[in-house]
C-alpha cells in the first residue's frame, strides 16, 4: 500500500536512492494493491527528480495502472508490465 501513511518514508528513501545510485532506476510496483493521492505525488515527484539524470520506470500492475490512468498521469509515469519490459525500455533510451 502506497498511501498517505507510507508515502513520507517511501519517498524519503527512494529520494536518496535517486540521488545517491545509478541514473536508470526501475521501481517495481507489481505488488502493490492500493496507491491514493499522496502516492500519485510522490511518484509524480520522484519521476521528476529521477528524470533530471536519468530515468524512472515503474513497474505495475493492473490495478496500480488503473489509478494511474484514472488521473491521467500515465504519459508522464513510465509505466512498464514488467521488469524485463523496464530493462529493455532503459536500453533502447
Amino acid at each position: 500500500m502506497l498511501d498517505a501513511f507510507s508515502e513520507p518514508t517511501f519517498r524519503k528513501i527512494l529520494s536518496n536512492k535517486i540521488n545517491e545510485g545509478p541514473k536508470h532506476i526501475i521501481l517495481d510496483l507489481s505488488q502493490i494493491d492500493f496507491v491514493d493521492s499522496s502516492g500519485l505525488g510522490a511518484l509524480v515527484q520522484l519521476a521528476k527528480q529521477a528524470n533530471s539524470t536519468g530515468t524512472l520506470q515503474i513497474v505495475t500492475n493492473a490495478r496500480v495502472t488503473q489509478t494511474v490512468k484514472l488521473v491521467r498521469l500515465e504519459k508522464f509515469l513510465a509505466l512498464q508490465t514488467t521488469v524485463d519490459a523496464a530493462l529493455d525500455n532503459i536500453k533502447s533510451s
